[in-house]
């Protein structure tokens, strides 16, 4: 039975991944900082370690280089709210087999995992090939053998575009901040060829080239770079292009011809965000908004999903609250009720009672709406915290 390690602070995540990989074959172990990673990896031997980036006494990189200094060879996936380049390149660098960003699907951790050992399904519900689970309904192209992209030693690189006409790398290339790295190709044999050779963060690759099927050679792709997200290049449409590029297997979309708000998105989504929650148990801290007004509701909704994704990891942690600190968001009384809304419908769905906690001005704005007069309101974590308990 292969054995995982688990080293997070987050008790959430390392109960999550508990469940899902014993599901599936694995006995688990878990430690709650690189310290005590280290000081269980001398009691025990494991197939695999599940390393968080940023923790207290002894964070993922700084363990996994004192792994590699004595000379343990274990795999390694890291585990990480950072999408930043500098973070994963050193990771890489290092050594590593891949990276998850959280919040992550338990579907994703277990073909990520499936890659490094193997699993058998208990309970009667065998699980799909590695290469499978990754890609999607992969052709058989896709399901050649392949080398983890994520393998040490490789270049890595922020963006591919892939498009048969050369104008669109170089007009992207253009737009994007120039700390953003980029490489294009405009056939899909190059393409297939730089997804052996180097490590992306994100994958553009265009809907329609002349000869090629799109959604074959992104099967293909997935199952080199198996941790990268990829993106639907396409002309703008009246129907749901979402709904239609989802179906197909992308992550998302992104039309042609470019324009300054989408690609503020995409910047924002995929490379620049801060980290705009901090999980900690059934704690959930918001970072503070910093950027212009007009985007504000760009910051507000991005933070929603990411909330409810957590709501939801909270809830399979079996706990009865979550408590979100909403000290450094911004005061809009035109804005946070809505936020605070959603957030309690989300919250009762998953059977989790919400506690808020914020300056007495965010308490006044809640008290001032029907919808949100009931909702506990706290000025410090710890107030929200001793009424919890």
């Amino acid at each position: 039975m292969p054995r995982v390690l688990t080293v997070d602070d987050s008790r959430a995540i390392r109960q999550i991944v508990s469940k899902e990989l014993t599901a599936f074959g694995c006995e688990t172990e878990e430690a709650e900082d690189g310290e005590k990673g280290l000081a269980r990896l001398e009691e025990i031997e494991v197939d695999l370690i599940l390393l968080d980036v940023t923790m207290p006494v002894m964070d993922g990189p700084a363990m996994l280089q004192k792994l590699r200094e004595s000379g343990n060879k274990t795999p390694v996936i890291m585990l990480t709210s950072e999408s930043k380049r500098s973070i994963i390149a050193q990771c890489l660098k290092l050594g590593i087999e891949d990276y998850v960003l959280k919040p992550f699907k338990a579907e994703e951790l277990r073909a990520k995992v499936q890659k490094v050992i193997r699993l058998t399904a208990v309970a009667g519900s065998e699980p799909a090939p590695a290469a499978a689970v990754a890609a999607g309904a992969a052709t058989p192209a896709a399901a050649e053998p392949a080398r983890d992209a994520g393998s040490a030693g490789k270049q890595f690189v922020d963006v591919l575009v892939i498009d048969d006409m050369e104008n669109v790398q170089k007009k992207l290339r253009s737009l994007l901040p120039q700390h953003i790295s980029l490489n294009g190709c405009v056939s899909a044999q190059a393409a297939v060829s730089s997804c052996r050779e180097k490590v992306f963060r994100v994958v553009l690759l265009d809907t329609v080239i002349p000869d090629v099927n799109s959604v074959a050679l992104m099967n293909q792709l997935r199952a080199l770079q198996g941790h990268a997200t990829f993106v639907a290049l396409m002309l703008r449409t009246a129907g749901d292009a979402e709904a239609e590029v989802r179906a197909q297997g992308y992550d998302g979309h992104l039309f042609k011809p470019f324009d300054a708000g989408s690609l503020d998105d995409f910047v924002n989504r995929y490379f620049d965000n801060q980290e705009l929650i901090q999980a900690e148990a059934n704690l959930l801290k918001v970072a503070g908004f910093a950027g212009k007004d007009d985007r504000i509701d760009k910051y507000l909704s991005r933070v929603g999903e990411l909330c409810k994704a957590e709501l939801e990891k909270v809830a399979a942690a079996c706990y009865d609250d979550v408590l979100v600190d909403c000290q450094k968001m911004p005061m809009r009384p035109d804005k946070l009720p809505r936020f605070v809304m959603e957030l309690q419908k989300q919250a009762t769905r998953v059977g989790l009672a919400l506690r808020i906690v914020g300056p007495p001005e965010l308490g006044k704005i809640l008290a001032n709406l029907a919808e949100t007069k009931d909702v506990a309101c706290f000025p410090t974590v710890g107030d929200a915290q001793a009424a919890a308990a």
